[in-house]
């Protein structure tokens, strides 16, 4: 079918992660979650299907450990935790990311450093990286946004450069690959999320994952309270909080595990033929990871240029929601250093602490030292996007594209 002159009188109804049209949830699912509660046993600390999950899990990204715990949001808190930084420790970062990325590195006393981002895949480099480092500074957080790698070489390159570890925030990156090999274990702690939206889930939920045993020992430390089970002594070793999840979980997370491959499988076969679709569309560029990377769409991102077409992303954002198809222009409205927990410090009490002891460049958010961020997010539109998308979806999407550039600007 030609996407420009497809058949557009009926709005299509698009699968959703939402429910049940967009998951792989199924009878698998229902069996583990069945044999959980017949046993009895609903905490992961005494049932197997919590261990089996990250057994299996680590086996697959080729990592030595994993450690689930309750949400992304506690995965990078775990992450951020193990690497146990001092007050006012700099932690290097995106401001184009969900809050959950950002808030624990904030509860652990350190001070989130934002690095500026290509404008292109809206994600950080090894140069906007380096040009926030300080002596202060004690790690990188690496987003992997929409499932797209970042530039991962030359940002470990500079890592080992300066001795600084990696955590990669990988939920929206489920099996993307780095030359030949899979985030998340491309630096000292990789990151996942179970949520409802991600190419597989628990409803909430989440996973570290790390080749070192110290860093492995302190994670299942700190999501359970710091208690060294199975220790002769066992004692609360330091502050640390309960970031289990349940046997329930862990049972879903078992029977999703199974059908991860095919589902990422499917979401790159379906972004790749809406690629062709849209090749050459004028004002509208498809994503690219870098070299020798591959991406896994947790959603299909465009980049409207709107030198070329009049009311860039926002404007073919709107025409497309009028198809039915829920997309996003901006992805998030504002970068996360403008939202009031970060330009109005409210953090604990009236401390404003860490920002209170932070060097002042650490928290310059003067726009023009983000030039990159604010262009990115001018441009983009995301697409909403999941493993039950078929070829009459990718389509009609496709055509949905054509048509609205075609009338913005015939206008």
């Amino acid at each position: 079918m030609n996407p420009k002159t497809a058949e557009l009188d009926v709005v299509l109804s698009l699968p959703s992660d939402q429910d049940a049209t967009g998951r792989t949830l199924g009878e698998e699912e229902i069996e583990l979650v069945g044999r959980a509660i017949a046993s009895g046993t609903l905490t992961s600390t005494k049932g197997p299907y919590t261990r089996q999950f990250e057994e299996r899990f680590a086996a697959l990204v080729g990592a030595r450990h994993a450690v689930a715990c309750a949400s992304g949001t506690a995965a990078i808190h775990t992450a951020v935790a193990a690497i146990d930084p001092n007050p006012g420790d700099e932690i290097i970062t995106t401001p184009i990311t969900d809050m959950g990325a950002l808030t624990p590195i904030l509860y652990q006393g350190a001070v989130p450093v934002f690095a500026d981002v290509d404008p292109r895949s809206c994600n950080v480099t090894a140069e906007t990286i380096r040009a926030r480092l300080s002596d202060r500074t004690r790690a990188i957080v690496v987003t992997h946004l929409f499932g797209n790698p970042c530039d991962m070489r030359p940002i470990m390159a500079l890592a080992k450069e300066r001795g600084l570890p990696v955590i990669e925030d990988c939920a929206q990156a489920f099996l993307s690959q780095c030359d030949g090999r899979y985030v998340g274990v491309l630096g000292s702690i990789g990151c996942f999320s179970l949520q409802q939206g991600k190419h597989i889930t628990t409803g909430e939920g989440g996973l570290v994952v790390t080749d070192d045993e110290q860093l492995a020992r302190r994670m299942f430390l700190f999501v359970n309270k710091a208690w060294g089970y199975g220790d002769a002594q066992p004692d609360h070793y330091f502050l640390a909080l309960n970031y289990r999840i349940s046997e329930l979980q862990g049972a879903v997370a078992l029977a999703q595990l199974d059908k991860l491959e095919e589902a990422v499988a499917n979401r790159m076969a379906m972004a790749d033929l809406l690629t062709s679709r849209l090749v050459g569309l004028t004002g509208v560029d498809t994503p690219q990871p870098p070299a020798g990377a591959t991406h896994t769409y947790w959603k299909y991102c465009l980049t409207v240029d709107g030198a070329s077409l009049p009311g860039g992303a926002v404007a073919l954002g709107a025409a497309l929601k009028k198809r039915g198809i829920a997309c996003a222009p901006r992805y998030i409205q504002k970068p996360a250093f403008q939202c009031a927990i970060f330009s109005e410090q409210r953090t604990f009490g009236e401390s404003r602490y860490p920002f209170s002891i932070a060097r002042d460049e650490a928290i310059d958010y003067r726009s023009e030292r983000f030039a990159g961020t604010f262009r990115a997010l001018d441009s983009v539109l995301v697409l909403p996007w999941n493993e039950r998308y078929t070829e009459e979806h990718v389509e009609y999407i496709a055509a949905s594209i054509h048509s609205a550039v075609e009338a913005i600007i015939g206008q």
